[in-house]
């Protein structure tokens, strides 16, 4: 680590630096937190072992990530608490099984009309429906599989001799 200390971002300005992200961002932003803390729970229960042990570094590296962990928390309620202000409900990264249907759009199709109510459904929409953008700018599957196979071909074009693929 360096011998600088770097403080992170005030809860305050946080969530100042909140009320000016989309809805969609906010809940991006939350499922990277729970992301973290998911990843910084499991170095905990790793390193429990040998700090049980007496391994200082490891007991001092817990305890860091104990501090983290409770500075993630408060985020995740501080984007918890901006998405509530706005008047939408709260559905915590990975509680509702399937996209959060704020917009009343279900896999590209309207799920009311299409006679799906269950939050990921699938829904009778033509496919000309389900081929358009998911709104809040995420992409189909075939969307998806389309950018990356383009994506793939344009690196195949660049290395035509190289069948191997580079990290």
């Amino acid at each position: 680590m360096s011998s600088e200390t770097i403080n992170p971002i005030s809860p305050e300005r946080f969530a100042l630096a909140l009320q000016d992200l989309p809805v969609d961002a906010l809940h991006a932003k939350a499922t990277e937190l729970e992301n973290s803390l998911k990843h910084l729970r499991h170095s905990n229960e790793q390193m429990l072992l040998f700090a049980e042990q007496g391994d200082a570094d490891c007991r001092d590296a817990m305890f860091e990530n104990l501090g983290v962990i409770g500075r993630i928390t408060e985020r995740v309620a501080l984007i918890k608490a901006e998405v509530e202000r706005r008047g939408l409900p709260w559905t915590a990264p990975g509680e509702s099984g399937g996209e959060a249907k704020l917009n009343g759009v279900v896999n590209g199709a309207d799920a009311e009309t299409e006679g799906e109510t269950a939050v990921g459904a699938t829904t009778n929409a033509p496919a000309a429906a389900a081929a358009a953008p998911a709104p809040s700018g995420r992409l189909t599957d075939d969307e998806l599989r389309r950018q990356l196979e383009a994506e793939m071909g344009s690196f195949d074009d660049e290395v035509e001799d190289d069948p191997g693929f580079h990290l």
